[in-house]
């Protein structure tokens, strides 16, 4: 049995998925499980929906309209018959959303958010059952939620690792060649909807190939496989043909885009391997990833995280930041469910380069005691650059205004300005 996770860039067109149900056919000899994300920027589309309806305002009703006509759009590209049976499925998994809409917000904003957003996955998943089934396959409809069984942590649900491995067990005995569900998502014991971070359909995937002990997990990206930089914004990107799973998990917690930093440790403790293969081109091998690959360290990995807000908490009365407030500041962190991209810690502060979010840097601010004082730096960029040489950081920062630097004897991170555009 093999997994294979499809991002949103690979259903974001007809065209796209028409190149899915090929990539599938080709690989139908083995039993596949199928993860797949919403379509294009369908979850961006979702949070803006789900920010408009707590707000109260009319906007909700008519970013609706938009993405169901573009999911309607799709279809026709796929379905030749209008009244195809899929129609009807995706009209109903919508009704959800209207359903909530009628009613006022539930005070906690994430549990809004991961019933209206988590919408997403399920329309995409059951298109794309229904087109594979048309081309021939037989493929089953999974709902994700009676798999994955999370806590009720909202946005960041925390998986439930027995209940969760005896339900994906279970489906070892399915007789059919491709079983398809959704990533990204979870269910609480309440049968309410969770989530498990943004970008978490790889995470998802990561899950399913551990708890079936798969042979393999392939994420289909656009991208040749895992780049040192991201080619959009570094021409000298390379491809990395192998990498360890020590090399790829410190690569995707330092913020390197093209796999979510959850998705490498359920397939390291199983041993499995992980393949990034790239979308438009699957012929081609892309990056491997597993406990035998090598170790790359000829040239540097480059990871730029744009949107970047810097920290400074202080103490009032001149006390040490000993090891009670670090701790103190930690657990906050942890309880507002920030990661820490950077730490610096001096004699009477500490500086950390977190991800811009409003709503966690307010309830941040809410729980820290008098004794603290904060002040907040926005605008700003955070460049790491593993296994450097001094030539490639001057390279890499020449002109640009460095704000707070850190290096150790692999790993250089500087807090930047942002760039002026």
């Amino acid at each position: 049995m093999r997994v294979f996770k499809f991002g949103g860039f690979s259903v974001s067109s007809a065209a796209n998925i028409s190149n899915l149900v090929n990539i599938v056919s080709q690989n139908s000899k083995d039993q596949l499980v199928i993860i797949v994300s919403a379509m294009g920027k369908t979850t961006d589309a979702l949070e803006k929906l789900c920010s408009a309806y707590v707000a109260g305002s009319d906007e909700a009703h008519v970013i609706l309209h938009e993405i169901k006509d573009y999911h309607e759009q799709i279809m026709a590209g796929l379905f030749d018959d209008p009244g195809h049976p899929v129609y009807d499925e995706v009209a109903n998994t919508f009704i959800e959303i209207e359903w909530m809409m009628e009613d006022d917000p539930h005070p906690d904003y994430d549990f809004n958010y991961d019933q209206i957003v988590s919408i997403g996955e399920l329309v995409s998943s059951k298109i794309i059952s229904a087109c594979l089934n048309q081309s021939g396959l037989t493929c089953k409809w999974l709902d994700a939620r009676g798999y994955i069984h999370t806590d009720n942590t909202y946005r960041e649900g925390m998986i439930d690792w027995d209940k969760t491995s005896a339900s994906i067990l279970g489906l070892q005995g399915q007789k059919n060649q491709v079983l398809i569900t959704q990533g990204f998502i979870g269910g609480t014991s309440e049968n309410f909807t969770t989530t498990l971070g943004r970008e978490g359909s790889d995470y998802s995937a990561a899950v399913f190939a551990s708890c079936l002990h798969a042979e393999s997990l392939t994420v289909w990206k656009d991208v040749p496989g895992i780049m040192n930089a991201d080619p959009a914004l570094f021409d000298s990107a390379r491809k990395y043909d192998q990498l360890p799973y020590s090399e790829a998990l410190e690569l995707a917690y330092y913020g390197a885009n093209i796999i979510h930093p959850k998705t490498i440790k359920p397939l390291q403790n199983a041993g499995i391997p992980l393949f990034v293969r790239p979308f438009l081109r699957p012929g081609e091998s892309g990056t491997r990833i597993d406990k035998a690959a090598r170790l790359i360290s000829d040239f540097p990995a480059i990871i730029l995280k744009k949107n970047q807000v810097l920290l400074n908490i202080s103490t009032t009365d001149f006390s040490y930041m000993d090891e009670i407030y670090l701790g103190t500041l930690i657990k906050l962190f942890g309880d507002a469910h920030i990661k820490l991209n950077m730490l610096q810690l001096n004699a009477l502060s500490v500086s950390v380069c977190i991800d811009h979010n409003s709503e966690k840097l307010k309830k941040l601010t809410a729980q820290l005691s008098d004794s603290l004082q904060l002040s907040v730096t926005e605008g700003l960029e955070l460049l790491t650059i593993l296994y450097y040489t001094e030539k490639d950081v001057y390279e890499l920062i020449a002109g640009r205004t460095v704000v707070v630097e850190q290096f150790s004897k692999d790993t250089a991170q500087l807090v930047l300005q942002q760039r002026r555009e």
